[in-house]
């Protein structure tokens, strides 16, 4: 039995979250994890690993990422240079066989924590694809005639950052969980993790700036999770009190925002606010 996870000093992980976590578990499931970019999917499953005292084993896939490869590859183009070349090596096919993510997760001697990692850049097939291998823990190797079972099940958790809709068959087959932007609260336990000293009303003013940011009708790129840590940190180090981050009205943009807005269309939309505010003076 698997000790459940409850969070860890480096990671604040809501109730509803490790909830999610334990009952992947339980069912022996994927845990899929959605949410904002920035939210900390990708930490979540290094601080499961982290807390439950399992290897990780990373799988980050890229729109060129075919599911196959997660299983294995197998590398013709060696083994006919190596015929050409007298090699005897190409006597033994398993020589040019290189395993994928889930055959080394499938044969770890003790129990992983793999992480499929946005699934949803890859082509629309790939969670298909992936569908009878997560399920029944195990697939077959052509070229060999061997077949590769998981010797234990190991801990799936896959992200996505919604940026394509995954196919029902796949969703059935996972316990889903959506992180939802933290709230004021939570935002000071995580940013209490990584900047224990921070002054509170240092960073009352900062966060309430933040969320102003965040909610701005018509902003194209919201502020994520590591990205107001990120100003935060620049905040510290430039050692500003609460006086120095109020605007004085020829701005509406906070001190430093180019650690939260990333793109100019985001600036554009706070000068234009600035000048507006102006004028109805």
């Amino acid at each position: 039995m698997t000790t459940p996870f409850t969070g860890t000093d480096a990671y604040v992980a809501t109730d509803d979250l490790t909830m999610a976590v334990n009952a992947a578990i339980t069912l022996e499931r994927p845990l899929l994890v959605k949410g904002e970019p920035g939210t900390g999917k990708t930490e979540l499953a290094r601080q499961v690993s982290a807390g439950l005292g399992m290897p990780m084993i990373e799988w980050h896939i890229k729109s060129t990422t075919r599911a196959q490869q997660g299983l294995y590859e197998y590398d013709a183009v060696s083994r006919l240079r190596d015929s050409q070349l007298g090699d005897a090596r190409v006597n033994d096919v398993s020589n040019y066989i290189r395993r994928g993510k889930l055959w080394q997760a499938f044969t770890a001697t003790e129990r992983s924590v793999l992480l499929i990692d946005e699934i949803d850049k890859a082509d629309i097939e790939f969670p298909n694809d992936l569908l009878q291998e997560l399920d029944r823990m195990e697939f077959h190797v052509y070229e060999t005639g061997e077949t590769v079972k998981a010797r234990i099940r190991p801990i799936v958790i896959i992200t996505s950052n919604n940026e394509k809709e995954l196919p029902d068959a796949f969703l059935r087959r996972c316990f889903f969980h959506y992180i939802r932007f933290p709230d004021m609260e939570t935002m000071r336990k995580i940013v209490a993790v990584h900047h224990p000293g921070i002054k509170d009303a240092l960073l009352t003013t900062a966060l309430t700036q933040f969320y102003e940011l965040r909610d701005t009708a018509g902003l194209k790129k919201k502020p994520s999770t590591s990205e107001v840590l990120d100003w935060l940190k620049l905040l510290l180090a430039e050692d500003l009190s609460p006086e120095d981050l109020r605007r004085d009205g020829k701005s509406a943009l906070p001190r430093l925002h180019g650690a939260l807005l990333k793109n100019e269309q985001d600036v554009h939309l706070f000068e234009r606010l600035a000048f507006m505010a102006r004028a109805q003076r």
